[in-house]
């Protein structure tokens, strides 16, 4: 079993955290405001259908007697390729930056995944011996046991798309400040200007000026800072999950922790974070163990996996379903627990089909869907969520339960940029409250093994871990 370097490794040995239903009271608090805490788990690169394809009653892969009847050209054979189930723990997925979710999707084909990948990987035929072009699989219950189970006894969200049809840079920017832009000039909002491809790159990366980018736009930190409302992103040490280029397949690894901003922590390059003193926020995840255990978990809680436990292929799936499962365990074991609502999702789609094409909201996206689970004491137990959502989503329930309402809107935030829309305000995008019943009995906590048994093969032990000096087995 995978053992993970730094705070993740303390984690996956949470039985020592007290347990119990918690104790953080919310006593003549109503609706939304009976959640005190919210944590943002975010992993990498799946899609829906990729993971939940067949959960029963979801808008998975269409089928005929158990039989998926979507067959996507292939290039290479002249023939087509259906989904096919995959037990693999170790995938390779496909391309997946802006030009590839636009052939991905083929105007609302839906049907570019296996073209996009044998680009990217022109020697591997389908399901070939020995060869890894699989976009085209799917994993069962068997396979992420845990993640379906979070599903079954909360929420499951089947139209949860990323924010923007690129790659995990402006996801993430996406994540904290509903946009992705390029700025001239430091403390200068006026100065950013629409960039869904090519904000400011951190200095590490290839392509970057080696200069560090300029984030002067408003992100939400600016709002919470304003209100007074605790926050924190917490990162895991390791190597950056995904590269800058996400039409390559592969990368140099790029190192990352709480310290080091990057694509997967970019608040340290927000003029804001700096200006309001907050840089301390960013943390390492062993903060975050260490407030859910004991009931001091910020308002709003970010949490960044790094590559080895991210499920970012080439990374094993088992290895993410522990971390993610020990993130869950700490605050259902923590006194936090009662008052806390945890949304989890996968940042992009990773190359991997998606049978859904996404709605158009500004020129920057909707990009591909993804898979969304909101759990919860006070999540509706067992449902799914059919709205159209988005990350834009998160956004705008921490704005409803923290910030009276108030969005990241130029014309009232007090710092106003020259964003495109106001994300939260569009019209498409659904209301997270809905996957919520404020008022029944409290859901009790569901502690789950972080090594659960599964149908997964191939997954690495102590001589092949992907990365030995981070990765090691567990006895």
């Amino acid at each position: 079993m995978p053992r993970l370097a730094g705070g993740a490794a303390i984690a996956l040995l949470l039985p020592a955290l007290s347990s119990g239903c918690g104790s953080t009271t919310t006593t003549g608090l109503t609706g939304i405001h009976k959640i005190r805490h919210v944590v943002v788990i975010l992993q990498e690169n799946r899609s829906f259908d990729s993971y939940f394809g067949t959960y029963p009653g979801a808008n998975g892969l269409p089928m005929v007697d158990g039989q998926p009847t979507a067959c996507i050209p292939d290039p290479a054979s002249q023939a087509c390729v259906k989904p096919f189930i995959d037990h693999s723990d170790i995938n390779q997925g496909g391309p997946h930056d802006q030009v590839n979710a636009r052939a991905d999707i083929d105007g609302g084909k839906m049907d570019g995944f296996q073209g996009q990948a044998e680009k990217a990987n022109p020697a591997c035929k389908p399901q070939a011996t020995g060869c890894t072009n699989d976009v085209m699989g799917y994993h069962s219950a068997s396979d992420i046991p845990n993640y379906w189970t979070y599903a079954s006894d909360f929420v499951l969200q089947d139209h949860m798309f990323e924010p923007n049809a690129s790659w995990s840079l402006p996801a993430h920017l996406y994540k904290v400040s509903q946009w992705s832009a390029y700025c001239r000039a430091h403390d200068q909002p006026s100065s950013c200007t629409n960039a869904p491809e090519a904000p400011g790159l951190p200095p590490d990366e290839a392509g970057s000026s080696g200069s560090d980018p300029i984030y002067a736009w408003t992100d939400m930190t600016y709002l919470l800072h304003k209100h007074a409302v605790s926050w924190a992103y917490y990162v895991v040490n390791g190597n950056e999950p995904d590269c800058e280029n996400d039409a390559a397949m592969t990368c140099a690894p790029v190192h990352q922790n709480w310290k080091t901003p990057g694509i997967f922590n970019p608040l340290p390059y927000f003029d804001t974070v700096k200006k309001n003193g907050q840089l301390s926020n960013i943390q390492s995840v062993d903060g975050f163990y260490a407030a859910a255990r004991s009931g001091v978990l910020p308002a709003v809680s970010w949490v960044e996996p790094s590559v080895e436990i991210s499920e970012h292929p080439p990374s094993p799936i088992s290895y993410g379903q522990s971390y993610v499962t020990s993130l869950i365990n700490a605050v259902m074991r923590g006194p936090d627990w009662s008052s806390t609502a945890i949304f989890l999702a996968w940042d992009d789609w990773g190359g991997f089909y998606d049978h859904v094409v996404p709605p158009s909201v500004d020129v920057n996206g909707y990009g591909l869907r993804v898979p969304g689970l909101v759990i919860s004491p006070y999540a509706r137990r067992g449902f799914i969520d059919h709205q159209t959502l988005s990350f834009d989503a998160y956004d705008k329930f921490i704005e409803d339960d923290f910030l009276n309402g108030q969005r990241l809107d130029p014309r009232t935030d007090g710092r106003p940029d020259p964003r495109l829309d106001v994300r939260e305000n569009a019209s498409e995008l659904g209301n997270i409250v809905n996957d919520f019943n404020f008022d029944q009995p409290p859901l009790r906590p569901v502690i789950l093994p972080v090594h659960p048994t599964t149908t997964l093969t191939g997954t690495p032990g102590p001589a092949t871990g992907l990365d030995p000096a981070v990765v090691a087995a567990e006895g």
